[in-house]
Parts: C-alpha cells; structure tokens; sequence
C-alpha cells in the first residue's frame, strides 16, 4: 500500500456539489481530499476483503453467544435495549449495511480490527460514488475495491417488494448524517421503492392502531433510522418499540456489535485470532499500550492512548481496554481503513487520514485505486 502525491482538480468542489456532497469541505477546510490517494495492489484487495468476511464471521458467531449465554450485563445494555435486540437477532432480521475499521499498512501484519461500526455508520456516499467518480476522471484504466451502489440496490430488492415503501429518518441539521441518508434513498429508490424521508422528531405513534405514523398518518412499516439505537429508545416515542410492528433498518440487535464492549467479547472468544486485538473490560489486562474507549463513543470523542487525550461527550460512559496498534504513518498522516460490508459482506472501502493517530471528525477521506491489470478475485 503506498500513498501518492496527486494535484486535486480545479472544479474539485464543483464536482463533489454536483453529485450532490455538500460536505466537501468542512468549516472552511478539506474533507473530501483530493490531494493524495492510496495505490493497493490487487492482492492487498483480496486479503482485505478476506479479512472483513473473517471478522463478520467472527462477530455473527459472537452476537449469537451473547444471546444463547446472556450477556447483557457485560455489554452494558439496559434490559429493555437487550430485550428487543434479542428478538431482533432471533428473528433473523437483516442488516442493510456496516462498516469495520481496520489498522493496516498492507504488509505482513493482517488487517485488525480497532471497531465495528454497526448501528449508524457514515461516510458511506464518498465510498461509494465521490471516490468513484474521482477514479472515473482521473484513473479510469484503474480499479477500486468498490461494490457499494450495485449492492446497496440489489440488497433492497431483495429485502422489500419494487412498490413498497421504506421511511428513512436522521436529524436533518447534522449535514453528514442527511447526505448519507439521502444516498441511501436514493439507492432504495433506484431498487423501485418508494423512500420518503421524514425527521426523528415526526415519528408519532397511533395508539388505536398499534403502530408508528408519519406526520400524513401513513403507516411506518419499514424505517432506515440513521439514529442511534440507544437515542432512538429515549425519545418519547421510544417506548413502543417493542409493541410496533416495524421493520426497522439497521435492526435491533446491531446495538449488540455496535458498542465497544462488543470488542472484550471477541477477544474474550477468540483469543489471539489475527485480525483481532486484545480487549478487556479492566485496564492493563493487555499486556503492553493501550487505548481506553467509551462503550457508546463516536468520533474519536474521549480516548485515552498513550501521549493523547481527546474530549467529547461521552467521559461518563464505561470503557473498553484495547491493546494500541500504532497506525501506520505515511507522510505525516495516520490512515484507517474503513472496510464496507452490505447483507453481510465485503463491498467496499474508504480511507480516512489525520494527522494524529486518532480519527476524528476532522479527519480527512481520501480515494484509493489498485491497477486493473491485477483484477482483484471475486
């Protein structure tokens, strides 16, 4: 893996405006980078897309361990937030999509896994088409590891009827969260559905008929919520949850691979596996440096790693003890490597860089490409 100096195109902004990312730029400075990307080859491709199917392997096998032996308390999830997760994961119910955030420098070293963005993750559109559209322009003789739009949009149709409706709900003002929803929508939309959106705050529930109403008093039968689980159950509609007969995308018992501890589990069941780090619910069970994070963090808010502190909203919540993999530093910057899976499998990937070690809200997304004279295996 090796990252490459490139000159960003002149209309860069124009561009990303006209597929419609508004958030290109970011109080004034680069999201959405064009300036550098990251050259895999198609092996890198192939033992990354290896290594994302392993670990949800891992973490189905995981999840259906709490379930069975109850592990609720070690997870940190209320009785009602368990309660409802277990249905969900006993009904079967499927995922639209996830995203694993991996530490790798393309050397022998396997990919691991830092966190499992399960419930709510982002960054989805400039994976899935702004980078797209860069490689089109300026590499178009190259390939990427990039199956997100033609899954996203078979993954609908194979989980609602071409006619039928899907709400997809967020809280508008955040601009990241609205464009990714609006992705989404369109996906489901070019899968023949219909998608209305409607905002959190206009969810109303119909007590005579048992169900959750749109503000048109339309049924919600299916809702995408990019709204975490554990908001979701707070707000005043939340309490029926449980008595809906909602489909709801991504389904309840992705709260259980969503939080932190999900991390201690894994390493807990399957101790020394290669794409995993070790993690504890106590500190100095690591063995060496560590990084402490909190079970429901987001963003890079309040981790403690050695040499940094950051702040945030969540320094009250418990935490999670994993052993520090340096990231890998390529011109001063620090790169994550977000592996994409849609129903469950590898689909795609985004990198985001910083300039520190810790990825944060700040951190900048950079496209990749691998040569298409080394198809990657399919």
């Amino acid at each position: 893996m090796q990252r490459l100096d490139v000159t960003p195109r002149p209309d860069r902004l124009e561009r990303a405006r006209g597929l419609g990312f508004a958030y290109a730029d970011i109080a004034g400075e680069p999201y959405w980078d064009e300036s550098a990307c990251y050259r895999l080859s198609a092996a890198q491709v192939d033992l990354l897309e290896a290594a994302t199917a392993e670990l949800e392997r891992l973490s189905r096998e995981a999840v259906e361990h709490a379930v069975r032996w109850n592990r609720r308390a070690q997870l940190r999830l209320t009785e009602a937030e368990w309660a409802i997760a277990v249905r969900s994961w006993e009904a079967r119910e499927p995922s639209l999509y996830g995203r694993m955030d991996l530490v790798w420098d393309g050397g022998a070293t396997p990919p691991r896994l830092l966190e499992y963005n399960a419930d709510t993750p982002t960054a989805l559109f400039e994976a899935a088409v702004v980078q797209w559209e860069w490689l089109q322009c300026e590499n178009p003789a190259a390939d990427q590891f990039n199956m997100l739009h033609e899954a996203l949009i078979d993954t609908w149709r194979a989980y609602a009827t071409p006619g039928g409706t899907v709400h997809f709900t967020c809280v508008p003002s955040h601009a990241e969260d609205r464009g990714t929803v609006d992705y989404l929508r369109d996906t489901a939309l070019q899968a023949g559905l219909n998608a209305p959106f409607l905002h959190v705050g206009e969810i109303g529930w119909n007590a005579a008929a048992g169900e959750f109403r749109n503000l048109g008093e339309q049924p919600i039968r299916t809702l995408f919520k990019l709204y975490p689980w554990d908001w979701l159950l707070a707000e005043p509609f939340g309490r029926h949850v449980a008595a809906a007969p909602t489909h709801w995308i991504e389904p309840a018992w992705r709260m259980i691979p969503a939080g932190k501890g999900f991390l201690a589990l894994l390493w807990q069941l399957f101790p020394g596996h290669p794409n995993l780090l070790p993690a504890f619910l106590e500190p100095g069970r690591t063995g060496g440096r560590e990084v402490a994070k909190p079970f429901y963090g987001r963003e890079g808010a309040n981790i403690s790693a050695p040499g940094i502190e950051t702040d945030g909203p969540y320094a009250g919540q418990p935490r999670v003890w994993q052993a520090w993999a340096e990231l890998p530093c390529f011109a001063g910057r620090y790169p994550v490597l977000g592996s994409w899976l849609v129903a469950g499998r590898p689909a795609g990937l985004g990198i985001r860089e910083d300039a520190t070690p810790i990825t944060r809200d700040t951190s900048r997304f950079v496209p990749h490409f691998f040569p298409a004279e080394e198809p990657a295996a399919r």
